[in-house]
């Protein structure tokens, strides 16, 4: 579970939060909804430790990022840039190289790099050097890296950006899986067909607070609006920034 509390953060001049508070649950996808600029990243960089924020906290399964960042960070998963990939090396080098940098002994690595590689149903190109993979195998490997520690605690930055249709699919069809297992899933997005079709509890935010809480239905219940973009606008007062 992930709690931010009372959160504020200035970067130069820019208010990019403001004493932003929810909650994401375990076994349950919560989005982060907002137009571009509305501190959806600041938000989840200050959660994963890489912001410092001016007030207020952070806590992974009731950890304080600030005071224990290592057994903090122990508990999340950060899905990176899947066109970052060293593609010289094969998924299964790739994901132990990050299990061991996770603090686990080399056998230890071994063996998780070969549940996850199992569990996402990547044998058939474990041992192929990802350069020249395809959209959705190099999301599928960026993902094993990171959930190969067992974190309980997914979280993902605009996570199909750049993918084709294809590759979204996959992703979103990984995502519940995790959902199902009893993860906490944290995604950030501008795109309302994706917030809808997946998540179960919507953030949504603006000039770096909480605009609105609710699961999508709720959030267009509350507006009298009959789709999630419609209600969007109206709980944000603007259509700037809002991707088809």
């Amino acid at each position: 579970m992930i709690n931010v509390n009372n959160i504020s953060k200035k970067i130069g001049k820019v208010q990019a939060l403001d004493n932003l508070s929810f909650s994401a649950e375990d076994g349950m996808i919560t989005g982060l909804l907002g137009p571009n600029g509305a501190g959806k990243t600041s938000c989840l960089r200050t959660i994963f430790g890489l912001l410092k924020p001016d007030s207020g906290n952070a806590e992974i399964d009731g950890i304080d990022v600030a005071k224990q960042p290592v057994a903090a960070k122990a508990q999340l998963g950060l899905f990176p840039d899947p066109f970052g990939l060293y593609e010289r090396l094969t998924p299964r080098e790739y994901i132990h190289y990050f299990a061991k940098l996770s603090g686990m002994s080399s056998s230890d690595a071994k063996q998780a790099t070969a549940s996850v590689l199992a569990k996402l149903r990547m044998d058939d190109i474990a041992d192929r050097r990802t350069k020249g993979f395809s959209q959705g195998q190099r999301m599928k490997t960026a993902l094993a890296q990171a959930i190969v520690h067992q974190p309980t605690n997914i979280i993902l930055d605009e996570p199909t950006r750049g993918l084709d249709v294809m590759s979204t699919r996959v992703l979103r069809d990984l995502l519940v899986e995790l959902k199902q297992q009893g993860h906490c899933v944290l995604f950030s997005s501008h795109v309302m067909q994706e917030v809808a079709a997946l998540c179960d509890r919507v953030i949504v935010m603006a000039n770096g607070k909480v605009a609105a809480i609710g699961s999508p239905q709720e959030l267009c219940d509350r507006t009298g609006k009959d789709s999630l973009e419609e209600a969007f606008i109206q709980l944000i007062g603007t259509d700037e920034g809002i991707a088809a």
